[in-house]
């Protein structure tokens, strides 16, 4: 019975054809305007079903199909409630319920449809729906679509749900071969656990990965301050990972990574960078840059490489560190597990400045919270005109005044500070020890005291009374098991001296140079730190300053001995060998 009325209907479609051409929207026009395209059997629209055919003047007097129509055309099926066949052209419009059953598996459904056989281009308006075979749903109010490059369009706004995540933008192209939606304009992408909202990016159904071509921002919901932002890259809406190439951000734990090529991982938490790497706590008033970072959300850490170096913010005196590596981490506080305290440490060759203060090691180790900077392994420490060393050296910052309190100096503590530093002369006052403290008053140095097999050198001045102008009396070597020393101006003054003292002052004439320092004197004037932008080589490479002598004295006395012995010699008898 379906074939007799597939022949009738053709034989009857012959016989109604029309003339008026049809009217059509601007994306189905024909090449050549108003000229029916060349026949093709093999290309004709097949009318399949209808409970009725029509042809009167309501489409200015083209034939109409109505009641459960269906349409084939090479291999797709078009139903509809009302069909206007326009065959000259090979063209129908569809009105209510339509659908449109593609070979490649893939179905629109809409309240209307134009269908154009010769281009195999169709227009659906009116709640339209794609679903593709593998179950990607595409909505919105109009879509155009082309079956021979086998895509779907839209500008009208409308949603792609693959089952994972909901797409929301204004237009998009939809390449159901490849399952490569290309969108435009203000996009989102929404899951479970993540918005993406940006423009100008293509998502691949297939892969879940997005390539992002403008200005994008892909936030936690949970936590919508963890988020990443970038301008070029790609993401992956499954494995949650982000390769980012332009002006790129990823905002974690209240922290912020930036590079000029960024690896991120959402769910483990894994982030690295590249080129101008920049990891900034404004929490913890820190940063850290360098050419390589990696960072671990879950830990809560940070490290970087590469000519790395980390500023800690103070309102009146900030704190620069720097080294081959630096971390930055957190740990819960031994005293209430739900606060945490904050640590930085620096790694080979590790280097810090601060304006009264500035050192090197090999490493560093900084507790930020309670403001605790251990150095170890060859530590040395400058403070003005004074240097300090040992085997390990720990400062106490004072995180109300950002001063350092205090030094302790732990094993072959020495500590050297000019006379004057004013001038050239080969001076300085020593002191040496096991254990060493040094306290500090306001910025400046200003006591110390030595614990174990304590030392000192020490140059005595006295007020000439005449001239009311120092003079220098003589150098005094002081050894004891403690000693107090005291910071006065220029001077170095030893106030106590306990277990085993002693103590004695000789003139600047009675003492051989090499006893006016200490064999380990090691005052060090090539790498010391001048400014910050210091800490950024392994060493500053100073040009070694040089001393002069204040040996006069002691030679004019040596040459008077040795002329006195010279005479005495020559007084002597000498033996004749007969």
């Amino acid at each position: 019975m379906r074939v007799y009325l597939f022949f009738f209907l053709l034989i009857f479609s012959a016989a109604m054809a029309q003339n008026t051409p049809v009217k059509r929207d601007p994306y189905l026009q024909n090449p050549v305007k108003n000229q029916p395209p060349k026949n093709n059997p093999d290309n004709k629209i097949r009318i399949i079903n209808a409970d009725e055919i029509k042809k009167d003047t309501k489409y200015d007097g083209n034939q109409y199909f109505l009641g459960n129509v269906q349409l084939e055309h090479q291999g797709s099926i078009l139903y509809a409630d009302e069909v206007v066949f326009y065959e000259e052209e090979n063209f129908v419009k569809a009105i209510g319920n339509t659908k449109l059953q593609n070979s490649d598996g893939s179905v629109i459904t809409a309240s209307e449809m134009e269908y154009d056989g010769n281009s195999q281009k169709g227009v659906a308006r009116k709640n339209v729906v794609l679903t593709d075979p593998k179950g990607t749903v595409i909505k919105t109010q109009t879509m155009y679509y082309d079956r021979m490059a086998n895509q779907a369009y839209f500008n009208t706004g409308g949603t792609i749900n693959d089952g994972k995540s909901i797409t929301y933008t204004k237009s998009a192209t939809y390449y159901l071969s490849t399952r490569v939606v290309d969108l435009s304009g203000d996009v989102k992408i929404v899951d479970n656990d993540y918005t993406l909202e940006g423009r100008n990016v293509v998502q691949n159904q297939n892969t879940g990965i997005v390539d992002i071509n403008g200005y994008t921002v892909i936030t936690n919901n949970k936590n919508p301050k963890n988020r990443i932002v970038t301008e070029k890259g790609t993401h992956n809406l499954n494995t949650k990972e982000s390769f980012l190439t332009k002006n790129s951000k990823i905002f974690y734990n209240d922290k912020i990574l930036t590079g000029d090529e960024i690896y991120y991982n959402q769910l483990t938490g894994f982030g690295k960078a590249t080129g101008n790497v920049t990891i900034d706590d404004p929490l913890e008033k820190r940063y850290m840059k360098g050419g390589y970072g990696e960072i671990f959300e879950k830990k809560d850490s940070a490290m970087m490489t590469k000519s790395p170096y980390a500023v800690k913010i103070l309102e009146k005196d900030s704190i620069y560190f720097a080294a081959e590596k630096i971390l930055s981490y957190q740990r819960p506080d031994s005293a209430d597990i739900k606060k945490k305290k904050n640590f930085l440490r620096a790694f080979r060759k590790a280097r810090v400045y601060k304006s009264n203060a500035q050192g090197r090691a090999d490493s560093i180790a900084f507790n930020e919270t309670d403001g605790v900077l251990h150095m170890f392994r060859d530590p040395i420490l400058w403070s003005g005109e004074k240097q300090v060393t040992g085997d390990k050296i720990e400062a106490y910052l004072n995180t109300v005044t950002e001063n350092i309190d205090s030094l302790k100096v732990l094993g072959n503590a020495l500590a050297i500070s000019k006379v004057d530093s004013l001038t050239l002369v080969d001076e300085f006052n020593q002191v040496k020890g096991k254990l060493m403290t040094v306290y500090y008053e306001g910025k400046d140095i200003k006591e110390i005291k030595v614990i174990g097999n304590a030392q000192a050198i020490t140059f005595a001045d006295e007020e000439n009374k005449t001239t009311k102008k120092p003079e220098r009396i003589g150098i005094t070597l002081t050894s004891c098991g403690i000693i107090g020393a005291f910071f006065e101006e220029k001077k170095l003054q030893i106030i106590s001296c306990s277990i085993g003292a002693t103590a004695t002052t000789y003139p600047m004439s009675k003492i051989e140079p090499e006893k006016r320092k200490f064999p380990d004197f090691n005052w060090n004037t090539k790498d010391r730190i001048r400014k910050w932008q210091d800490i950024l080589l392994d060493s500053p490479n100073n040009e070694e300053i040089k001393y002069v002598p204040n040996d006069e004295l002691y030679n004019k006395a040596k040459d008077a001995v040795d002329r006195a012995k010279a005479k005495e010699e020559a007084k002597k008898p000498k033996r004749v060998k007969k």
